[in-house]
Formats: C-alpha cells, structure tokens, sequence
C-alpha cells in the first residue's frame, strides 16, 4: 500500500470549549467522528490515540494559534484554513458538517490553506498588536479630556492640551466647574500617562529585540519608513518569499479593489475587505506623510494626482503601494534601499 493511502484525515472545528472533529480514510470513509474538550491534555491524548498517520485541519480563530502548537508534533501534516474560503465552500453550517467538509478537503487536496506565522512570530506579534490598541486607548483618552472641557464651556490652547505641564495649569485654574469634571479630567489625564507609557515600553522592547534588529534596521533604509511600520512590516509579513508578486503582497495589505468591466466600461470597486488591517492601516498612515520629506514618493503622489480621475485619496493609496514594493525588495534582498533618481 502506497505510503499517502495510510493516511488518515482529520477536520476540526475548533470553538472555545469544544473541538469537534470528523476522521476520514483515504477511500472517504468517515472513521471516527465526535467532540472532545478544548484543553490540552486532552488534545494531546486525542493526537496519540490515533491508528494511522494522520493529515490535520482546522478554520483560522482566535483559538486556532495554541491547537495548532499542541497538535503539529504529532500530525505529518496540519493545515490551518482560510475561514471565508471554506465558508463559502459550505451551505449549511454547523460544527459537525464543518468538520466533515474540513476532512473532506484535506482527502481531496483541496484544502483553502493560509498561512501560519512561527510561535516565536506569534508572540511579538501580539505584543505589537497590544502596543497599537494601548494608543487607540491613548487617543481616546485625549478624545475624551477635550470633550469633557468643551462640555463645561472651558476655553483651551488645543496644541497644548495634553502637554503635562499646560494641562496641570488649567486644572488648578478650573474654578467655576463642577467637583465631578475636575475629578474626571485627573482621572482621564492618569489613564492616558499610563496607556502612554506602556505603548511606548511594548514599543522599545520590540525595537531592540535580537530576532528583529537586523531587519527592522535593513527596512527603515526605505525612506518615509520608521519603527512602527518596520515592525509593523516585519510581524505581519513574516516570511516575504511567500508573496511571489508584488501585487501579492499590495492585495495582502489592503491596497488593491476589485475591478470590473461591462460594455466597455471599467469601474473600480472599494478597497477590499479581505486584507491585514493592520498593514493597511500602517502604511496608508506613512503614505500621508512620506511624501512631504521623500522626494521621490512626492514625485509618486504628484503623477497620481495627474491621472484622470485622481485625488489624494487615490494618490496616498498609490504611495502606499510604492512602500510595499520597496519594503517587499528590500526585504527580500537583504540589500540597503537606494532611492531612485530623480
């Protein structure tokens, strides 16, 4: 018998407290079905008990990072799935049929794979990802001190604001405002020192973490780069070689719509939903501002805004694009950026 006819493949819908799972032959018979508690030891005697080498699969969630750890030593092969891919593989949905499908794919080679950063790659992501929501929280913060005064009809320097040392000024000069206010904007100015302090401590520690430094310094020689999109780039990237093209890599990052075309008209869709948020997000905030200090991405900016139909919205996009198609070179080469001649 050939080695791969062995095998045995599994599906498993992984949820918070439950993993069901279906085990399917390679002639499609179901083997083995049922559920099993979402916990380690229990995965872990679930993947021994297996008869036959086996192939795994399970839908990218939340909880998708620590099952796929426990279960690759024991798997030849385990795949972790796209989710709207396999969604839209399914019409009816529940947690028996998903795993079946699942199991099915993986038979057929037919399984919608993604991919699957490293453990290490994992953490500093999430610790990355913690420092970006530490400075929405922060921006929230300042939303709020200014509202509150605005609420009460206090006048202020705005540029000033959230300077330590104006802010401590107006609040011992609030005299005509109820004890609550002041007590709220105390409370409000605590919590943005904290989440301030804290963005900026996740921040350092990434910088300088020995896994990365080499690299982040390699793609901040791309101008209108810094640290936040370096490391930004660098976690959510992980691996370039795995975008072949360019445009791989600009429709990972959000920066690419859908085109259609009808009776010889052509329209652009808007920017598509299936992207990495947070690339996208990164690199448009550095295309709004790279232009103003990089000669040759404002040269970029300036043919965008030429093109018929252009815009700044367009252009930025367009900039966008350009980092991506510097960083993914760079990256990939391991050579210095050098900007092109004007």
């Amino acid at each position: 018998m050939n080695q791969v006819q062995a095998y045995h493949f599994i599906g498993l819908d992984i949820h918070k407290r439950s993993i069901v799972f279906c085990e399917k032959n390679v002639t499609g018979q179901t083997v083995a079905h049922g559920a099993i508690t979402a916990r380690k030891p229990e995965l872990v005697k679930f993947a021994q008990s297996r008869a036959r080498p086996w192939v795994g699969g399970l839908e990218a969630t939340l909880f998708s990072g620590w099952v796929y750890d426990v279960l690759a030593p024991y798997a030849i092969e385990l795949h972790v799935g796209h989710p709207k891919r396999l969604k839209a593989l399914s019409k009816n949905k529940n947690d028996r049929i998903d795993a079946e499908l699942m199991a099915s794919l993986l038979r057929a080679d037919l399984f919608p794979s993604c991919y699957m950063a490293s453990p290490q790659v994992r953490e500093l992501r999430r610790v990355l990802r913690y420092r970006n929501f530490l400075v929405i929280e922060a921006t929230r913060m300042k939303n709020k001190a200014s509202g509150l005064l605005m609420e009460v009809g206090v006048e202020y320097t705005r540029s000033k604001l959230h300077g330590k040392k104006y802010f401590s000024e107006l609040l011992d000069g609030l005299e005509e405002v109820p004890q609550s206010v002041r007590e709220l904007l105390r409370m409000t100015r605590m919590n943005l020192e904290v989440f301030t302090g804290a963005q900026r401590r996740l921040l350092d520690a990434l910088s300088r973490h020995a896994a990365l430094r080499e690299r982040l310094e390699l793609l901040k020689t791309v101008g209108g780069v810094g640290d936040v999109t370096a490391l930004t780039w660098a976690l959510e990237i992980d691996d370039p070689y795995r975008f072949s093209r360019i445009k791989d890599a600009q429709s990972y990052c959000g920066l690419c719509s859908a085109e259609h075309e009808s009776a010889g008209k052509q329209w652009r869709m808007p920017l598509s939903k299936e992207r990495n948020p947070h690339l996208q997000t990164i690199l448009i905030e550095a295309a709004k501002l790279a232009p103003s200090r990089q000669p040759h991405l404002r040269r970029v900016h300036e043919q965008a805004l030429q093109k018929p139909g252009g815009n700044r919205n367009r252009a930025t996009l367009e900039v966008a694009r350009k980092l991506t198609a510097y960083l993914l070179a760079v990256d990939k080469s391991g050579q210095p950026f050098k900007a092109p001649d004007l």
